[in-house]
């Protein structure tokens, strides 16, 4: 029975330790794809990297052509190609459709990586603006709505503004 009363004390004890920790923490949230929606740079970045999508396109839409052309001359002529010159123009149209298929997928990773590096940077600004309004403001956590991880939540303060403050965005 001793057992048993301690233990309940100690469970007494230790929830109203855990109940006083979580009164002291302070919530935030923030919006990041707004946030970022408003940070300097980032139309410069998004032109940047839509340019760079149009260069790669207009590439891949040269090599698209070409391989129609030798394709159209190869079905107009194959009858008249002798089994070399046929076996020939085949193996040159399945070596630039591979081509191209290359090309398609190192432009997606390229896009990705032009994306990351013109990104990264303000990705980073904002990360680190809103880490120092947390520190600045004495908040234990802070959410992310844009995420929609959280389902209910307590109200909570919105640090959008401090954080474009910080940025000094208006």
């Amino acid at each position: 029975m001793k057992k048993i009363f301690s233990f309940a004390i100690l469970m007494v004890i230790f929830l109203g330790m855990n109940v006083t920790t979580i009164a002291q923490n302070k919530f935030g949230h923030i919006d990041t794809n707004e946030l970022l929606m408003l940070m300097p740079g980032r139309e410069e970045a998004q032109g940047e990297l839509e340019r760079h999508a149009r260069e790669l396109e207009a590439q891949f839409t040269t090599m698209q052509r070409e391989f129609q052309t030798k394709y159209q001359d190869y079905l107009e002529n194959q009858a008249t190609f002798s089994q070399l010159v046929r076996q020939s123009r085949e193996r040159e149209l399945s070596s630039l459709q591979e081509r191209i298929m290359e090309f398609q997928e190192s432009a997606q990773q390229d896009l990705m990586d032009k994306e990351n590096q013109l990104l990264q940077p303000i990705i980073e600004k904002a990360r680190n603006a809103i880490e120092a309004v947390a520190k600045e403001n004495g908040y234990t956590y802070v959410f992310d709505r844009s995420m929609g991880m959280l389902l209910h939540a307590e109200p909570s303060d919105d640090i959008m503004s401090k954080v474009k403050a910080k940025l000094g965005i208006e």
